[in-house]
């Protein structure tokens, strides 16, 4: 919602700087998005004077201006604009001044051989209309040397602000208007609606659809002249980003923005037959004013005569009845069109409008008859004509909604000590009538207290938003500000505060932080993901029955999906190293589960002088991810074995999962599969990996105290075996039997390195592994060790093992 300052000056009469505005928007919950001053990037460019013209020596479309700029030194100009003469007064960019349309910078410079000093601007140059075809052209009377911006009445601020679904209200100037004085930055100006003395019937017009438009008001005015608007109506307009587009259709649009009543105005020339608010018919098409043409079925509601349908009602108006500059007489619509059925059209037919996103909100039913003299007045002083009596079919929905409410309240939900003559203030400065009791006088410990009584609030027509008690306190603190919230902390047991997260939820937690204290970027993705991606890593087994997307029909059987999906984007964006994780709920057929999913690709370290040629991902950096996030996540890591390859997702040979025995799988990792890859349009090597956080075994309660930590006494033993095995053993299994030989003495086995070549026969690899041996109470003799290092070579050999020589 754009507008300017001095157009919200004309309904609020504040002497409050912009700052304070800005800070009071924010404070009252209309969030601000942006303020733009026009002026600030027209600050070099002045009102000159072309005094000569002649033509370029060197182009025949070129001519040579001396033109005067208010410093008493005339300055040549080259210019190309065909309506550059003697004499016209317009607007000149000096040496040094930006272009807003090009952000070019002016300087003095050699234009076919001839030196020019600046130049003189269109409208398009300085972004103040499409006007290109010369430059702009002032009033001869226009003071030479001034400003332009600031003798033009530039120098306006435009303000955006963010208007959420709830606040119908403040879809027009005035509504905002209402909130600031509310806030008490100054009073709200009266509105003056006009009394019309209608000549004639009223039009012929009717509703047919009572539920999607419960009531159509209309006037003719005859005898007008269409034209341009007015320069006023014109520069506001253009402001916030409207396009003027005649005196008729700028009227409707105006309103709209200033009173958030939308209207709409029909060539009564165009009309065969009265105007009647129906349903619309299977087949019905209707060319609206966006040239684009729409079909619409029986759960929409159309304007239409007898032959032709004029309007989707409340979105947009067609364009075969729309006002023109031959219109000599107007229908003047005002309906109220119910919100829920003007935004399924809307969802429908894939179109918004400025109309639809205040129809759909609910304007003000109530306004209907301020609204249609608001605009049939302004038609005939700026189109002249004669108005008709107003025919009013239908009936709005009216019945005021009552409230019942004690101020005491507002301490109690919100925790702000408002005094209730203060309430009542804001709640009618908002429109609220407030009815009953100021206060009553009750005994507290003896003492007489006074208390506000109960009040019976009426909600005012315009805040359709507002349904019950809590509402009221809402406009109260919004208005106190939400600033003067205190922040109370909960109360707590004595003593030691009870712990308020899930087991679950501290190893989530847990996770989250392990994750991203290892590089990983954490991604928040949908949980839904299309059929198409689905498929890819299996299938869903849910699937909505009203998705919002055709790309978000299905819920992720897989957190791998959107990661692919976040990957591709990073990638398309030139990331060099891309490493991200989620963690959330996969759904599988019986219920959701929780995971922890990650995605490893590009680089994986940055190339430089000392690293050399760029490296990329490997299946054991996926594995290594897995294993720190498994033990984050308190899952007994020394236990894992592999399991060799993983899900199809996965690159057969280069993928794996981590088990608890056979069935308990607790991940799997591995290279992307090429065609899935490919699918997700992802290049170089991926690695990905998934956690099913629902497998982990839960801990055995213990108590709350860990076991005491009591170092060995003895200082451990480290013996290196190199052992050749067939290539298709498994490192892993070679560990675990290694570790197995003998579990009392050897509390850690690892490989630290992997042979092939010369030394070593074909089929065959060599596996050198770490052994810690820890002494308990005296140290190992050498017997010990022998016969400990005789039961590792034993159990090697079980694996086709023998020690290399």
């Amino acid at each position: 919602m754009k507008f300017t300052l001095s157009w919200l000056k004309t309904h609020l009469a504040t002497d409050a700087d912009l700052p304070m505005i800005l800070k009071a928007l924010t404070d009252i919950g209309l969030e601000v998005e942006g303020v733009e001053n026009p002026a600030e990037k027209l600050g070099a460019f002045k009102i000159a004077k072309v005094l000569s013209a002649e033509r370029h020596p060197q182009a025949d479309k070129l001519q040579v201006l001396t033109v005067d700029h208010g410093d008493g030194n005339p300055l040549q100009v080259v210019c190309g604009a065909p309506n550059a003469r003697a004499g016209l007064v317009g607007v000149f960019g000096v040496e040094g001044a930006v272009v807003p349309a090009n952000g070019m910078v002016l300087k003095k410079t050699a234009i076919r051989g001839v030196e020019s000093n600046g130049m003189m601007c269109s409208f398009r140059e300085l972004e103040l209309g499409d006007e290109h075809d010369g430059i702009i052209e002032l009033a001869a009377h226009a003071p030479v040397g001034q400003n332009y911006a600031a003798w033009a009445g530039l120098d306006d601020p435009v303000i955006d602000v963010s208007i959420t679904p709830n606040r119908q209200d403040c879809m027009g100037v005035r509504g905002i208007a209402r909130d600031l004085a509310a806030k008490g930055l100054g009073t709200l100006n009266a509105i003056v609606v006009p009394v019309i003395e209608g000549v004639g019937p009223g039009p012929d017009v009717r509703t047919d659809d009572p539920e999607g438009c419960p009531a159509f008001f209309a006037r003719t005015v005859t005898g007008v002249t269409n034209g341009q608007s007015p320069e006023w109506m014109a520069r506001r307009l253009k402001a916030i980003g409207q396009k003027p587009i005649s005196t008729l259709v700028d009227i409707t649009n105006y309103i709209m923005i200033d009173l958030g009543r939308p209207l709409h105005v029909y060539d009564m020339a165009m009309l065969k037959g009265p105007l009647v608010a129906r349903k619309g018919r299977s087949g019905e098409q209707v060319l609206a004013l966006n040239g684009k043409t729409y079909t619409v079925d029986p759960t929409m509601t159309v304007i239409a005569d007898d032959e032709a349908v004029h309007d989707i009602g409340g979105i947009m108006g067609g364009e075969h009845s729309g006002a023109t500059d031959a219109t000599t007489q107007v229908l003047i619509e005002c309906a109220y069109f119910t919100p829920e059925h003007i935004a399924m059209t809307g969802q429908k037919l894939t179109l918004t409008s400025d109309a639809r996103g205040r129809f759909e909100r609910g304007v003000d039913p109530a306004f209907l008859d301020d609204g249609l003299s608001i605009a049939a007045d302004l038609v005939m002083k700026l189109c002249g004509g004669t108005a008709s009596e107003a025919t009013r079919a239908g009936q709005p929905p009216l019945t005021p909604k009552k409230v019942s409410y004690d101020p005491a309240r507002c301490l109690g939900l919100a925790g702000v000590d408002v005094p209730a003559a203060e309430q009542k203030r804001i709640l009618q400065s908002l429109g609220f009538t407030v009815e009953g009791d100021e206060s009553r006088v009750e005994y507290q410990d003896g003492m007489p207290v006074s208390i506000a009584g109960d009040w019976t609030v009426t909600v005012p027509t315009w805040r359709r938003d507002v349904d019950g008690w809590p509402d009221l306190v809402e406009e109260v603190v919004r208005i106190v500000g939400l600033d003067h919230v205190p922040s109370t902390p909960l109360p707590r047991e004595p003593g030691v505060a009870r712990p308020t997260a899930t087991p679950e939820q501290l190893m989530e937690r847990r996770v989250r932080r392990t994750a991203a204290a290892r590089g990983l970027s954490e991604a928040i993705n949908w949980s839904f993901i299309s059929e198409k991606e689905a498929a890819s890593v299996g299938g869903g087994a849910w699937t909505l029955a009203n998705p919002i997307s055709e790309d978000l029909k299905v819920m992720r059987p897989s957190l791998l999906p959107g990661l692919l999906s976040a990957t591709r984007r990073n990638m398309d964006r030139g990331a060099p190293s891309i490493r991200l994780f989620e963690l959330g709920r996969r759904y599988g057929a019986d219920k959701e589960r929780a995971a922890v999913g990650f995605v490893l690709a590009g680089e994986k370290a940055p190339r430089g002088w000392q690293s050399g040629k760029a490296q990329g991902f490997t299946a054991f950096d996926a594995k290594a991810e897995v294993i720190a996030l498994l033990g984050a996540a308190g899952a007994p890591v020394a236990n894992l074995q592999n399991f060799g390859e993983a899900s199809a997702a996965y690159h057969p040979g280069q993928s794996g999962t981590l088990r608890l025995g056979p069935k308990v799988v607790l991940a799997e990792y591995g290279v992307l599969h090429p065609s899935l890859a490919k699918q997700f349009g992802l290049t170089g090597m991926v690695v990905a990996g998934e956690i099913f956080l629902d497998a982990i075994p839960a801990r055995r309660k213990t108590g709350f105290m860990r076991a005491p930590y009591a170092p060995p006494a003895l200082q451990a033993v480290k013996r290196d075996f190199a052992f050749i095995v067939p290539e298709a053993v498994e490192a892993d299994a070679l560990v675990r039997a290694v570790k197995g030989a003998d579990k009392k003495a050897i509390v850690e086995a690892r490989l630290f390195d992997i042979f092939t070549g010369a030394g070593v026969e074909e089929g065959h690899k060599s596996l050198a592994i770490e052994v810690t041996l820890q002494p308990g109470e005296k140290s190992f003799s050498q017997e010990e060790l022998d016969a400990i290092s005789t039961a590792v070579v034993k159990a090697a050999a079980k694996l086709g093992g023998t020690l290399r020589g």
